[in-house]
């Protein structure tokens, strides 16, 4: 997975499985750093019935347990869903990154032009939720 903030695979990153009748029903990959916590990818294959939410909000308690104030997710501009879903939950615009799919796409040519919606994909946005009040 490429997104702005590097390269990842998520075979190797920290995250949470959701199950349903033993079947896996979502997924939460995500990176700890020092002053936040990046979801790197979120997917829930049963919508609407919450899986989504119990992800982000297992990941919201560790940057919690660990002290760690913000997290954080990077979408696509075409990605419409993604923005309603987390803003609903608190989540907030901190940054748009200009053609950072178009830069992701030189590496990885496989990342569609055309996406949701059938809107070009070029940006990436970030958006943010503090979990833990500043002092």
């Amino acid at each position: 997975m490429i997104v702005s903030s590097g390269e990842y695979d998520i075979d190797h990153l920290d995250g949470f499985v959701a199950f349903s009748e033993e079947q896996i029903v979502g997924l939460v990959t995500y990176v700890k750093r020092v002053s936040e916590v990046e979801i790197i990818s979120l997917d829930s294959l049963l919508e609407g019935r919450g899986i989504g939410s119990l992800l982000l909000q297992g990941v919201e308690t560790t940057a919690i347990n660990h002290q760690i104030s913000q997290v954080l997710v990077t979408t696509t501009n075409d990605n419409l869903q993604a923005m309603i879903f987390y803003q609903h939950r608190g989540y907030r615009f901190k940054k748009v990154i200009p053609d950072a799919v178009d830069l992701a796409r030189r590496q990885k040519p496989e990342i569609p032009l055309i996406g949701n919606n059938h809107i070009e994909i070029h940006d990436e946005l970030i958006l943010g939720k503090q979990v833990i009040s500043a002092v």
